[in-house]
């Protein structure tokens, strides 16, 4: 009896996919540059049991396990290995239990992120964290990368969103961690210690998440600078201002262009840089014309601000905008790196000189509010030589972020494309510790190898 064989007798039949055209759609995720393995199966689990007795069949026949949400990672951590398996999360996509009073909702992992705040919208609640995927992302994948997005400067990433974890661990055992309290340090943390593990540790079948009050207001403003520097000055500003934005993010002249071949959305053709930044509550007008005033002080070209809903998805989706108005026109790769808020004009600036170097077009985008940018890669297309390049650009991006005291990775996670870059920024030390959590929760490397630390 083959290894596959056997699972069938083990868990229904259904659920195991072998037909390599059906496979095929799961064999990669949105990171181009790294290659897709061929899988023995694709596994479809519907329950938490159906994922243990597939670890415990792994541990048995030793067989690697790739987890996997919606595929939309961008660090190739969810692209198939050969000889191993792919379990996808998708089936596995209820809402166990809504705790409006107490502001949790437990999800299993394939639910969509969008749909968490849709169910709990007439409960007058939303979820924060929204990736720029969160429409088709999951839960269980933003869990992996402990994803960030535009909202993540005033309510955290998905980590400040989490209260407890199910988890299937590699030899099949089910760990619950954290609950439904606030406030909870019984034991180490080890909520916190899978989020952000890119499915190296354990499989991530529900999460306990902390839900916030839906705003009583918003407001919004955009504005437009000449210049890098006038728009770094503007930042400084609002950083200092003393106001706390919901959303504030950025676009280069590059992603502004991108965005208006793509859909007419009548930005500016000529500016350096854009700004869009929200706030909320009840004196979300006030604070949003704060902000205003520092880009005018600035030397803003242009600024607006709204009140109106409406107006206000109008000015967003510019934004919403930029990675799909790249990745439609072009082989695109989209980076991820951070520096410290002050930090961001120095960035921006050698990103740009960086790309007139290398001759790869940037077009970067970010979240200003927390010091995260997206600097996306255009690529002509996908020959060798090009990617060679564009690999050769990327280094130089994460080696300029480091040596502005910043990380390599933000939100987009390690997957298999950066880990040559984790020892340049994390000592060894900190590697060999990583690498002995790894060793006494997957002592035979079946979870995700080669991904992650």
């Amino acid at each position: 009896m083959n290894r596959i064989e056997e699972l069938r007798s083990l868990v229904p039949a259904e659920i195991i996919v072998t037909d390599p055209d059906m496979m095929e759609g799961y064999r990669s995720d949105k990171a181009d540059l790294v290659a897709a393995g061929k899988p023995l199966a694709v596994l479809r689990p519907r329950c938490t049991a159906h994922v243990a007795t597939i670890m415990k069949w792994a541990t048995k026949t030793g067989t690697v396990v790739v987890p996997r949400g919606a595929g939309t990672g961008l660090s190739g951590g969810a692209t198939a290995l050969d000889g191993g398996v792919i379990v996808t999360m998708e089936r596995m996509n209820s809402i166990r239990r809504l705790d409006p009073t107490n502001h949790t909702v437990e999800v299993e992992a394939g639910l969509v992120n969008a749909e968490v705040s849709r169910a709990v919208a007439d409960s007058g609640l939303f979820y924060p964290p929204d990736p720029g995927s969160f429409e088709v992302s999951t839960i269980g994948g933003n869990l992996a990368t402990n994803a960030g997005g535009m909202r993540c400067v005033k309510y955290g990433v998905t980590r400040n969103s989490v209260l407890g974890l199910e988890i299937v661990l590699a030899d099949g055992r089910i760990l619950r961690t954290g609950g439904q309290t606030i406030k909870n340090v019984a034991g180490l943390d080890l909520t916190h210690l899978f989020v952000g593990s890119e499915g190296t540790l354990g499989i991530i079948t529900a999460a306990t998440l902390r839900l916030r009050p839906t705003p009583v207001a918003t407001a919004t403003f955009a504005a437009t600078f000449p210049t890098l520097e006038s728009g770094g000055r503007a930042l400084d500003s609002i950083f200092a201002c003393g106001v706390t934005p919901s959303v504030l993010e950025l676009m280069d002249n590059v992603t502004i262009n991108a965005v208006e071949d793509y859909q007419r959305m009548d930005l500016d053709r000529e500016a350096a840089l854009l700004l869009i930044g929200q706030a909320d509550g009840t004196d979300a007008l006030a604070q949003v014309e704060r902000m205003v005033s520092c880009c005018d002080d600035a030397g803003a070209a242009l600024s607006v601000a709204t009140a109106d809903p409406a107006e206000s998805e109008l000015l967003l989706q510019a934004r919403r905008l930029a990675g799909w108005a790249t990745t439609e026109q072009y082989p695109t790769i989209i980076e991820d790196v951070g520096v410290p808020r002050s930090r961001l004009p120095e960035l921006l600036s050698t990103i740009a000189a960086i790309s007139e170097d290398t001759g790869v077009r940037i077009a970067t985008v970010g979240h200003a509010g927390d010091g995260n940018l997206h600097p996306m890669l255009l690529l002509p297309d996908l020959d060798d030589d090009t990617r060679q390049r564009a690999m050769q650009t990327a280094d130089h991006v994460c080696a300029a972020a480091l040596a502005l005291d910043g990380t390599i990775t933000g939100e987009h996670g390690i997957g298999e494309l950066k880990r040559h870059w984790l020892p340049y920024q994390l000592d060894n030390t900190a590697l060999q510790v990583q690498a002995s959590i790894k060793h006494a929760l997957d002592p035979a490397n079946l979870l995700n190898p080669g991904r992650g630390f």
